[in-house]
């Protein structure tokens, strides 16, 4: 795969990187978008009608099974090469921020030792009372489990719509946008804000905008290096031409 040369060098000599991904980046690992037509017995329900405090309210355990579903699904899905790519970049890079609309913890599952979780993970719950937050929880059969701590409803520690993004990853994000020299926006719409802000921030601050995306997105034009593509090619090429290392 052929990448600019400017790129290439740039990455290699970078300090400072942050990286922004989204649904694309797991797309390449077989996981559905959220707004992708639903199967089975979901087919007759549309994601914007079941990931909302007021639907969990009206029936948590329609959107409790739902979510089971869901993050069954994500349990069963391996990191891609985009994934492991960007665990060998953050290895590389004295200041490197991984910053995801994902909540499928793929970039964990690759190494990735530190990630900003701007929608939260299916793979943890929180009370809908007392907000703790768990890992690791009782399921009885036939119900929607309960807080160990106040019996409050459990419920999937995402982010919902009507919900706000947490304060302290939002800010961390905008922190390392501030103070990079390259900004990846890599598999994401650019169009759901605040997330879609991220790089026209970084650029502001005089970073270099790279996108990785399968097709133009209103990032598009404003971005300094614009690779059309799957991510899961071009970031191993990318790693591989910076810093000679093969991504396995």
């Amino acid at each position: 795969m052929e990448l600019p040369l400017e790129l290439v060098n740039a990455l290699r000599l970078a300090q400072r990187v942050t990286v922004l991904t989204g649904a694309g980046v797991s797309q390449e690992s077989g996981l559905r978008t959220f707004r992708d037509a639903q199967d089975g017995l979901w087919a007759q329900y549309r994601p914007e009608d079941l990931a909302t405090p007021q639907a969990f309210q009206r029936n948590p355990k329609l959107v409790w099974d739902w979510y089971a579903w869901r993050r069954e699904k994500v349990c069963q899905a391996k990191p891609n090469p985009a994934h492991y790519a960007l665990a060998a970049m953050a290895k590389r890079i004295p200041k490197f921020t991984l910053i995801t609309q994902n909540v499928d913890g793929l970039h964990q599952a690759a190494g990735s030792p530190r990630v900003i979780e701007l929608h939260g993970n299916i793979r943890r719950v929180r009370c809908s009372v007392c907000a703790q937050v768990l890992s690791q929880w009782d399921q009885p059969p036939d119900d929607v489990p309960r807080c160990p701590s106040c019996n409050g409803l459990l419920r999937p520690d995402v982010v919902w719509f009507g919900e706000t993004l947490p304060q302290a990853e939002l800010e961390a994000a905008f922190e390392a946008a501030q103070h990079c020299e390259l900004f990846f926006s890599i598999g994401t719409s650019g169009v759901v804000q605040p997330a879609a802000s991220l790089a026209y921030f970084a650029q502001q601050h005089g970073a270099r905008i790279v996108e990785i995306n399968a097709e133009p997105t209103p990032l598009t034009p404003f971005a300094d290096f614009a690779l059309q593509g799957k991510a899961g090619e071009i970031l191993p090429a990318l790693v591989k031409s910076a810093f000679l290392a093969q991504i396995t």
